[in-house]
């Protein structure tokens, strides 16, 4: 092969190995919206092998023309070097996930009572309960944690707009894992035992040996760090690592949907890129709900397959619940008492399922698993799901 044409074959292909490495991974301009995992997971396997094919494709004649070019083209291939130097330290030591976010250095709990409104991933088990504020996960991705002597993955995903609890036992084993970057906008893990790439909104593995397996997820709550309190009072919560205090200042607002973010930012309207919905999935089937229409309607009365489901609000517009119940009540909001009464008994309940007064006093409903969400992340995650309008 003519030397010429082999050096700028390699010097392409060395080029293009270091930045689509990155690229079908991160959030770049068009670089999520199609099924690249694959193949991005092949460049991050083989990176090496591939690397040492670049450079024996240009070193031969690299070095001729070094050697016996014309001044203004070696001056052009050390340029071209230069600038190969420079991508290949921005993609591999600036522009990865895992470069960009770190763990907690740092990782304190506390009785807090401090700003009772931000939002938290409440997770109870064995008698013990955490909150981890979602402008703190938001930022770290993911905080392996230990409740009720039971392992924990809590991870959130701020361009979803979705947390979820798994547990990090792989094939039996305890497993670390790593944030590798974004599949379809949604952040993917890596464990550190097989080197699969799990998906944050579904637990599942959609790259590597374990790819189709999914890890058990961990019951969780979205609601205000009050809310929490109210429902377990002796909850300790994440606090801030002193570390990242600058990062955690970038989400700002991100609780509110009002952060100075194109990705994170919410869209106020219904049914749009970006509007948050409420996303639940029973028996295999899957249904999502307007944020907007909850704030107005105050509940919403439903069933999933054979799942009488009723989804509430509390006053501060910010707490959500999900909960089951029999098909002998029948709920709906009293605007003038700002009550939801079950019109079958007459008794009163709370936004959180528990009944205050009436023939059913001291009855509580039980939660089921729901996620507030950005409307493109469930539509990607849950195709074929019902859309209540």
């Amino acid at each position: 092969m003519n030397k010429s044409l082999l050096l700028w074959v390699g010097l392409v292909f060395l080029f293009a190995l270091e930045i689509l490495r990155v690229y079908f991974i991160m959030p770049f301009p068009g670089s999520q919206r199609h099924d690249t995992v694959g193949f991005a997971y092949f460049l991050d396997r083989n990176i090496i092998w591939l690397r040492l094919l670049g450079l024996a494709l240009v070193i031969w004649p690299l070095l001729f023309y070094l050697g016996t070019g014309r001044v203004w083209l070696k001056i052009t291939l050390v340029v071209i070097l230069l600038l190969y130097g420079s991508v290949f330290y921005l993609f591999n030591f600036k522009f990865l996930a895992d470069k960009m976010f770190y763990q907690p250095r740092v990782k304190q709990f506390a009785m807090d009572s401090t700003n009772r409104d931000r939002l938290v991933i409440g997770v109870a088990l064995q008698g013990e309960a955490k909150a981890y504020p979602i402008e703190i996960i938001g930022y770290h991705h993911q905080v392996r944690d230990t409740v009720g002597g039971r392992p924990i993955l809590v991870t959130y995903c701020t361009v979803c707009r979705t947390g979820r609890v798994y547990s990090p036992i792989v094939q039996g084993k305890y497993a670390a894992f790593r944030l590798v970057g974004m599949d379809h906008f949604n952040a993917m893990f890596e464990d550190s035992g097989t080197g699969s790439w799990w998906q944050q909104a579904t637990g599942k593995a959609v790259a590597g040996p374990l790819k189709g397996q999914q890890l058990a997820e961990v019951p969780s709550f979205q609601m205000t760090l009050g809310d929490w309190q109210s429902l377990h009072p002796n909850s300790l919560t994440l606090q801030p690592d002193p570390n990242f205090k600058r990062r955690y200042d970038s989400l700002k607002g991100y609780d509110e949907g009002v952060i100075n973010s194109g990705l994170e930012r919410r869209d106020s309207g219904s049914w749009r890129f970006k509007s948050w919905v409420i996303g639940i999935s029973s028996g295999g089937r899957s249904k999502v709900y307007d944020w907007n229409n909850l704030v107005r309607d105050r509940v919403i009365p439903d069933t999933i397959g054979n799942l009488h489901l009723l989804i509430t609000i509390e006053p501060n517009n910010r707490t959500f619940y999900a909960l089951s119940y029999n098909d002998s009540l029948s709920f709906q909001y009293d605007s003038s008492t700002n009550t939801i009464r079950d019109i079958n008994t007459g008794s009163t309940w709370q936004p959180n399922g528990s009944c205050t007064d009436g023939p059913l006093k001291g009855t509580q409903l039980q939660p089921v698993q729901a996620y507030q969400e950005f409307l493109h992340s469930w539509r990607t995650f849950h195709p074929g799901t019902v859309e209540v309008r």
